[in-house]
């Protein structure tokens, strides 16, 4: 009986063969898990929008403060990304705010040659009688560039004076230039007093949006 043989050059190149599709359907399959991986947590991290109204933050909890012996100032981002994960009443409040002043704010932006200004709601407490508040000194540190406001839009008229009483409080929205990342950590500083917590607060944000989308999702489950 005759029987066909296989030369040894061949069976070893089948080998290899074999050994090649075997590690390229590993590799094939650690990709793909990679790239579930990603796309599991792109919701969490990346800069799309969370869904409204299922956030549980304070307004205290996204604000970043500085304080002289004089003066109080809060300063609040007011990109959707991060005013989404308050509580549903003070995201609303936030959110009919900047809509109201939306033509403003555009018409600023014009003016000022900017295509999509960064927002803060700012707002200064009198500590002392009589206090009086700079607000073109009130500046940002982002990505290692140095911004300072483009536009004010008052939204009290105490703000015209430039000065406070003891426990008054003088609010506008400020207009900073592009570039402003508010998901990565930036400074406020007004007076040489620095506020650099963002980052701190990047960690409690990330946290509240895993809550939010979870929240969202139990919802949308039958």
């Amino acid at each position: 009986m005759q029987t066909d043989r296989i030369p040894r050059s061949a069976a070893g190149h089948k080998r290899r063969s074999a050994g090649l599709v075997t590690a390229l359907a590993i590799l094939t399959a650690a990709f793909t898990a990679c790239a579930h991986a990603q796309q599991d947590t792109s919701g969490i991290l990346g800069d799309d929008l969370p869904p409204a109204g299922y956030g549980t933050l304070r307004q205290e909890s996204v604000s970043l403060r500085v304080r002289t012996d004089r003066l109080q100032i809060q300063v609040v981002p007011l990109d959707e990304r991060v005013i989404r994960l308050l509580a549903p009443d003070t995201y609303n409040s936030l959110h009919r705010l900047t809509r109201s002043k939306e033509a403003d704010v555009e018409a600023a932006a014009r003016r000022n040659g900017l295509r999509d200004p960064t927002l803060f709601l700012v707002t200064f407490f009198g500590l002392q009688p009589d206090a009086r508040f700079s607000p073109e000194d009130l500046t940002v540190t982002s990505q290692n560039r140095l911004f300072r406001p483009i536009d004010i839009l008052p939204l009290s008229p105490l703000w015209s004076g430039h000065q406070i009483s003891q426990r008054e409080t003088a609010m506008a929205i400020y207009l900073y230039g592009d570039g402003i990342r508010v998901l990565d950590p930036f400074v406020v500083e007004y007076a040489l007093i620095r506020n650099d917590s963002w980052e701190q607060i990047l960690r409690v944000l990330d946290a509240e949006r895993a809550s939010v989308l979870a929240r969202a999702a139990a919802d949308r489950t039958p």
